[in-house]
């Protein structure tokens, strides 16, 4: 498959590799070996992803002393 680049440097991508991804709009891009990578990458937003981890903290019963308890323990292994 081919795909032009425009004067605008922006490259569309063919309809069969589009079908093959039809819930991405967005692409992490990087080049290795001289090869430009495209993948797919899910945007959440950061309220959200805090909120669950929230909900999970609470589900679990996890208090503010556990976590001063384990980032203390953290801290003593780095030592």
């Amino acid at each position: 498959m081919l795909a032009k680049k425009t004067s605008k440097n922006q490259i569309t991508l063919p309809k069969a590799i589009v079908e093959v991804f039809p819930d991405a709009q967005y692409f992490d891009v990087r080049v290795q070996d001289r090869k430009i990578i495209l993948l797919p990458v899910k945007i959440t937003p950061a309220g959200s992803t805090l909120e669950k981890v929230r909900e999970k903290i609470r589900r679990l019963e996890i208090t503010e002393e556990d976590v001063g308890e384990a980032v203390r323990w953290a801290r003593r292994q780095n030592k």
